[in-house]
């Protein structure tokens, strides 16, 4: 406890405009952060206005973050002002460190009123980076778009911000710092916390730890390697994989959280994750996965680098969800996908006779369906999965969920991925990314593509690429109403569905903090050719949605950044 009562002071500030948060919080470069005054004062500020001061008042708040550049110095000023907005206890994590399905956890294991998550996800680090700020509510979910516009109206009028300057905290030392506040009169409680230990009991009561030790450091052990990228995963894997379930301590590579990722790109996929998927050529290894910077996306890989994309790994853990014990106690609610996710989890929904939601992309919607009880486990094709032990995607989860899997079917990855195509047929997926193009140049491209696909001559336009001939059945700008609550998501989308099922899908990112990305999105289902190449499988429809959409010549890119 400080000797005197700290001081709060009032600080005049002045609006910016552009201060709306995305799907996943406020996303900018970290020189925006460090170089406009009170930039990061004025969101924070704008966040704690947004509750309500009964709310606020004596709550329980989380923070935590990647472990970025910026990290401390955003901790240090949102301590500082939940003292000053009158907020009770903050509950932080060891160093700052937190991974965002650990905020979740910690945000429904105390009851909190929310939560500070600070992490640009899979986007680089370090100064030359990116930084970001997201706000999750009381359910451990993101904010939903009321929230979030609430939080951007306040930002564009605010004049003035809260702070206790004088606070300083100690994010190495373990245990709870008390403060007096000059008018307050309860002391100011930061409760610095074991960062996995709450996260790594949830998950022993969801899976069968005996089990996955006896697969992973039995007599008949499988070999794996697990690759955190340096982001935050790094302890969580030690600890849990590691430690507890007796991997070899070198199956776990990049576990140590760097500022910058090690220079890297801490997005879990065949681009960025060289080093894992370098290492599992060789066969030597029979199970791979890898991690993003905060922790909530997975890439799967089997023997010899066999990859399962995003919407194949939900379906396949749909269809074998009883080897999560979780499952088998709670039963199972409902699936559900965003909407560019592949319709492959929709074949095992339908032989299974599960309920199955098709929702915008961001995983609140998800939450709102979970909250209302209509919802078990859920994924995104961006490397997203997850179920409802709490309100985020969850990595993890998901490669422990695989484990389960693999210590009841005692198969390889790739066998029980080609079980599942046999079973239900394949849906051949692929992604392709223009990251920073002009923002501009994009929204002209997608209106007048919206224009186009609008006009009731669209439909049933026939296109022709080598023997193959697609005719539009249906297109539109996806519109969601959420069966929870019956509010309506508009403009998710611009998608064109063929007679054959196969789909089209153009989006606008909200994840970026540069520019504009443009994401096409390729789905075609087979009952029969089931072990072709993907993208020899989807060239014709790729073929078809750069024609249409005139996207290299609108933007100005010869290709994508990125294919996944």
């Amino acid at each position: 406890m400080e000797n005197s009562p700290l001081q709060v002071l009032t600080v005049p500030t002045a609006p910016y405009p552009d201060q709306r948060p995305g799907t996943s919080g406020l996303r900018k470069r970290v020189y925006v952060f460090q170089t406009r005054r009170n930039y990061l004062h004025n969101f924070i500020q704008s966040i704690f206005s947004s509750i309500d001061l009964r709310d606020r008042q004596g709550s329980t708040m989380v923070v935590g973050g990647d472990g970025r550049f910026f990290n401390r110095t955003a901790i240090e000023v949102i301590v500082q002002m939940a003292a000053a907005n009158g907020v009770g206890r903050l509950i932080i994590g060891h160093h700052g460190i937190m991974s965002t399905p650990a905020i979740s956890c910690v945000i429904r294991k105390f009851k909190a009123i929310g939560g500070f998550i600070l992490t640009a996800s899979h986007n680089p680090g370090g100064p030359d980076g990116d930084f970001g700020i997201k706000f999750n509510t009381a359910n451990g979910g993101p904010a939903k778009e009321a929230v979030t516009n609430k939080i951007f109206q306040i930002s564009r009028t605010i004049e003035e911000f809260a702070i206790c300057p004088g606070l300083r905290v100690d994010l190495t030392t373990l245990g709870k710092q008390m403060f007096d506040l000059e008018n307050k009169f309860k002391p100011f409680t930061v409760e610095i916390v074991d960062s996995v230990e709450s996260y790594a009991n949830l998950l022993r009561n969801i899976f069968d730890f005996a089990a996955l030790k006896e697969l992973l450091s039995g007599e008949n052990c499988i070999k794996i390697r697990l690759d955190a990228m340096h982001g935050v995963v790094g302890p969580y894997v030690s600890k849990i994989l590691c430690e507890e379930l007796g991997c070899p301590a070198n199956s776990a590579i990049n576990c140590v959280p760097l500022e910058d990722f090690g220079g890297q790109h801490p997005d879990p996929n065949p681009t960025y994750a060289t080093d894992l998927v370098d290492s599992m050529r060789d066969g030597h290894y029979d199970f791979g996965a890898a991690f993003d910077g905060d922790g909530d996306r997975n890439m799967i890989l089997g023997k010899h680098g066999f990859f399962v994309t995003p919407s194949d790994s939900v379906a396949v853990i749909a269809d074998n969800i009883f080897c999560i014990p979780y499952f088998q106690h709670t039963g199972v609610r409902g699936f559900a996908r965003s909407m560019p996710t592949s319709s492959a989890l929709d074949r095992v929904a339908k032989a299974t006779k599960i309920e199955l939601y098709e929702t915008p992309t961001g995983w609140k919607f998800f939450g709102n369906l979970m909250d209302a009880g209509m919802l078990s486990l859920c994924g995104e094709e961006s490397f997203g999965t997850g179920g409802d032990h709490i309100r985020e995607k969850d990595g993890l989860w998901a490669v422990l969920a695989w484990l389960s899997i693999l210590a009841t079917r005692r198969q390889r990855v790739e066998d029980i991925v080609k079980d599942h195509w046999i079973k239900y047929g394949r849906n051949y997926f692929t992604r392709y990314d223009y990251e920073n193009v002009d923002i501009d140049a994009a929204c002209e491209m997608m209106e007048d593509l919206e224009i186009m696909i609008a006009d009731k001559s669209f439909i049933r336009q026939r296109f022709a690429v080598e023997d193959k001939i697609y005719q539009v059945e249906r297109a539109d700008n996806f519109e969601y109403t959420d069966p929870a609550d019956s509010t309506i998501s508009r403009n998710q989308g611009l998608r064109i569905i063929f007679s054959d099922g196969s789909r089209i899908i153009y989006r606008l990112s909200g994840t970026g903090s540069d520019g504009a990305t443009v994401r096409i999105y390729i789905d075609s289902y087979e009952k029969e050719h089931i072990f072709e190449d993907t993208q020899v499988m989807l060239a014709p429809l790729a073929t078809i949605a750069l024609k249409i959409s005139q996207l290299h010549h609108r933007t100005g890119r010869s290709g994508p950044s990125v294919i996944t």
